[in-house]
C-alpha cells in the first residue's frame, strides 16, 4: 500500500492527457550519443511494478452513485439507485467474478490495457480533434537558439539520442520520489541496481520511492496507428532508422542513424533540413496527408487502393520513420494561432498516425501533436522533458554553426495517385476544413496568484481549479454537468487512466453560495465549503490514483458483457450513465518547466476541452468548443470565479 502522501501530490493528465510526476531532470553529457548514463536500467522496475487492482464491486457502485447525486433530481437518482442494486446482486456480480478470475489468468499485463487498447482503436471517428491533443515548448531561453534550422536540428538530434539512450537501457528509470536525498542518491542506484527485477520495486518501496510503468515508452519510436477496417493496428519498426519530413505537404527522408546505429553527425542533419527549408517545390496538388484525418473505415480503403496501386514500399516509409519533423512555413501570431496550429494546422502538413510529429515553426515555436491510442502523458512527457533540456542545455549546433557540405542524401517522396485517391483527398479536404472551422479556442492568464498562495491556505490548487470551472459553468449555464479529469494510473503494471469526477455535492452547494447567494454566507463559511471541496476532490485523487476509481471498471464490465453476447445490464442503459460519460467539461491538467501550453478539443459536440496548468503564481487555462458553446465567456467566468474565490481567501466580500 502507498503512504498517503505520494497519493496527495500524484499527478494528473488527460484523457486526451497528460500527467507525469514532477523530477528532477537528468543531467547533460554534452555530445555524447546518449543523453544519460543510468547504473540502473531503464526498465529494471517492470517486471515487479503492481498491478492495477480491481475495485470491490460494492465500493466501485458507491463511488458511481456519490459521483451521480449532483447530476441527477431525486426521482432520476432513486432509479438509478435501484439499477445499481439490481447491478450488484445480479449480473453485475457475476461479470465481476469472471472479470477477476480473467485477471487472475493474466498476470503480466492490466486487466484495463486491452480493452482500452480496444475502445481507442475500434473508434473510427477522425483522430484528429477527436483524440490527438498538443503540448507546445516553451522557447529557448537563448533566442538566437530559435531561428527554425537551429531548433529543428537540435530537437532532432535530441529526439534520436533519447531514442538512443532509451533502447540501450541507459535512460533512468521513471520513478516518482518522495524522498529523493535518499532514493534519488548514486549509492542507492549503486545497491538496487544488484537487486533482481523481480524483486527490484519492493527495494524501491522501502525508501518511498515508486517506479511508474514504461511499457508505452518503446512506441513513441519508428511508430505508426494504420487504418484498417473496423479495428486499427499499431504498427513499430524498430529498425528503420530514417527521419520523416513534411514541409507545404510534400515528404522528405533521410538517415539519422547510419548502419552501425549511430547518430549522422549533427553538421549534416543541419545540411538535410537546410535543403528541405529551401526547396522551392509548391504544395501538392493533392495533399495526401489529408487522409491521415479522415474516418477510419474511409481511410482504411483508400489506403488499400494506395497500397494496390504502387506505393506500398513508399508507404512504409512514412510507417517506419523514426518520428514526423513537420516544418511551417509561417511564425504563430498568438496563443490562439498556436493552439489551432499544434492541434489541427490546414490538414496538409501533419501525419496524424504517427505515434507523435514534432512541428517547428517559422519562428521556432515548436510542439509535439500525438496519436493517443499507443500511449498516455507519461511517455510523452518524459520525452518532452527530456528533449527540451537536453536541446537548450547541450544543443548539438549553434546559429553560427555551418551545415556540412556534403551531397545531400535526402529523398523526396512521391505517390501514384489515382483518379480515386484524388478524389478521396479532395472529399477529406473538404470535410477537415468544414470540422475545424467550427472549433473555437481562448485562452486566459489568472495572474493573481496560483500554487503558492492556495498551498499556504492548506488548500489544494487543483481542487480550487476544478471548483472555479464548476463555478463558472453554473454561472454561465446554471447548470452543474458530468465532468472528466484524468488521473494516470502508471504506478502499476500497464496501468493507463483512471477518471476523477469532480464535479460533487460539495463543489455544487459551494459553486451555488458563491454564484448565486454570496451575501448570504460569511468569509468563514465560503472558506470552510472550499475547504470541504478540497479534501473531497483530494480524496478522489488518491482513489484514482490506487486504481480505485469507478469509471474503468464499469467500462471493463461493460466490455466483458458485450464481448460475452450478455444481454447489456439495465444500469448501461440507463440514461444516468449515458450522462455521466457524456463530459461536457473534459478536463487535463500538465505542469512542466519545458510546457508553454497544451490543448485538445471537446469530447463532445456540446462540451469545452478545458487544458490548464497551476503555476506558482499564476493560472493557466486554453478551453476549445465547438458551436453552442462559447469558450470567451465561460473563461471570463472562470476568472470571476477566481477572483471571488481569492477575494473570500483574503477575508474580503465578493464584488457583485
Amino acid at each position: 500500500m502507498m503512504p498517503r502522501l505520494l497519493l496527495r501530490v500524484w499527478p494528473r493528465g488527460p484523457a486526451h492527457v497528460l500527467g507525469a510526476p514532477s523530477r528532477p531532470l537528468s543531467a547533460g553529457l554534452g555530445h555524447d550519443e546518449y543523453l544519460q548514463h543510468s547504473i540502473v536500467p531503464t526498465m529494471h522496475y517492470q517486471d515487479s511494478l503492481p498491478r492495477l487492482p480491481i475495485p470491490k464491486l460494492e465500493d466501485t457502485l458507491r463511488r458511481y452513485l456519490s459521483a451521480q447525486r449532483p447530476l441527477l433530481d431525486d426521482s432520476q437518482f432513486r432509479k438509478t439507485e435501484e439499477f445499481c442494486k439490481s447491478f450488484e446482486n445480479g449480473i453485475g456480480k457475476e461479470l465481476h467474478e469472471h472479470l477477476l478470475a480473467q485477471d487472475e489468468q493474466n498476470k503480466h499485463t492490466s486487466y484495463i490495457s486491452g480493452p482500452w487498447f480496444e475502445m481507442y482503436l475500434t473508434a473510427r471517428d477522425s483522430i484528429v480533434l477527436n483524440f490527438n491533443p498538443f503540448m507546445a515548448f516553451n522557447p529557448d531561453p537563448k533566442s538566437e537558439y530559435n531561428d527554425q534550422l537551429t531548433r529543428a536540428t537540435n530537437m532532432t538530434v535530441s529526439a534520436v539520442r533519447f531514442l538512443k539512450t532509451f533502447r540501450a537501457d541507459l535512460l533512468e528509470p521513471e520513478v516518482f520520489h518522495l524522498n529523493p536525498a535518499k532514493s534519488d542518491s548514486n549509492a542507492f542506484k549503486r545497491l538496487i541496481r544488484f537487486v533482481p527485477s523481480s524483486l527490484s520495486w519492493y527495494g524501491a518501496y522501502l525508501v518511498n520511492a515508486y517506479p511508474l510503468d514504461m511499457s508505452q515508452y518503446f512506441r513513441l519510436f519508428n511508430s505508426t496507428r494504420i487504418p484498417k477496417p473496423s479495428c486499427d493496428e499499431l504498427f513499430t519498426d524498430a529498425k528503420a532508422r530514417h527521419l520523416l519530413v513534411l514541409r507545404k505537404g510534400n515528404f522528405y527522408v533521410f538517415d539519422v542513424l547510419d548502419q552501425d546505429g549511430n547518430i549522422v553527425s549533427p553538421s549534416e542533419i543541419q545540411a538535410h533540413l537546410k535543403y528541405i527549408l529551401s526547396d522551392s517545390s509548391p504544395e501538392p496538388e493533392f495533399p495526401l496527408a489529408y487522409l491521415t484525418s479522415e474516418n477510419r473505415d474511409v481511410w482504411a480503403e483508400l489506403r488499400q487502393k494506395l497500397v494496390h496501386d504502387g506505393n506500398e514500399e513508399t508507404l512504409r516509409k512514412v510507417d517506419s520513420a523514426v518520428f514526423c519533423l513537420c516544418l511551417d512555413d509561417f511564425p504563430m501570431k498568438d496563443i490562439v494561432h498556436l493552439s489551432h496550429t499544434m492541434l489541427h494546422g490546414d490538414g496538409t502538413n501533419r501525419w496524424f498516425d504517427k505515434s507523435f510529429n514534432l512541428i517547428v515553426a517559422k519562428d521556432g515555436t515548436a510542439a509535439v501533436h500525438f496519436e493517443h491510442a499507443w500511449g498516455d502523458g507519461v511517455a510523452i512527457l518524459r520525452f518532452f522533458n527530456e528533449v527540451f533540456r537536453d536541446s537548450t542545455q547541450s544543443p548539438a549546433i549553434t546559429p553560427q554553426s555551418q551545415p556540412a557540405s556534403t551531397n545531400s542524401s535526402v529523398q523526396k517522396l512521391s505517390f501514384k495517385l489515382s483518379d480515386a485517391l484524388k478524389a478521396g483527398i479532395t472529399t477529406a479536404k473538404e470535410k477537415f476544413d468544414a470540422t475545424v472551422k467550427t472549433l473555437t479556442i481562448d485562452s486566459i492568464q489568472f495572474q493573481r496568484g496560483g500554487k503558492e498562495f492556495l498551498k499556504k491556505q492548506k488548500l489544494s490548487p487543483d481542487a480550487v481549479t476544478q471548483l472555479a470551472f464548476q463555478m463558472a459553468f453554473l454561472r454561465q449555464y446554471d447548470q452543474t454537468v458530468a465532468t472528466y479529469e484524468s488521473c494516470s494510473t502508471a504506478a502499476f503494471k500497464h496501468g493507463r487512466t483512471e477518471t476523477v469526477r469532480p464535479a460533487s455535492i460539495f463543489t455544487k452547494r459551494c459553486s451555488e453560495a458563491f454564484v448565486k447567494e454570496p451575501s448570504k454566507h460569511s468569509a468563514g463559511e465560503l472558506q470552510h465549503m472550499m475547504a470541504e471541496c478540497s479534501r473531497y476532490h483530494g480524496q478522489l485523487t488518491k482513489e484514482a490514483a490506487m486504481g480505485q476509481g469507478f469509471d474503468r471498471h464499469l467500462f471493463a464490465l461493460r466490455h466483458l458483457a458485450v464481448a460475452r453476447g450478455v444481454t447489456l445490464p439495465e444500469l448501461y442503459l440507463d440514461p444516468a450513465y449515458g450522462q455521466i460519460n457524456h463530459n461536457i467539461l473534459s478536463t487535463s491538467t500538465l505542469n512542466s518547466p519545458a510546457v508553454s501550453l497544451g490543448g485538445f478539443a471537446p469530447v463532445v459536440p456540446d462540451g469545452f476541452g478545458v487544458a490548464y496548468a497551476v503555476h506558482d503564481d499564476w493560472i493557466g487555462c486554453n478551453v476549445s468548443s465547438y458551436p453552442g458553446r462559447n469558450p470567451g465567456e465561460f473563461l471570463r467566468c472562470v476568472q470571476k470565479c477566481l477572483e471571488d474565490m481569492f477575494d473570500t481567501l483574503e477575508g474580503k466580500a465578493i464584488k457583485t
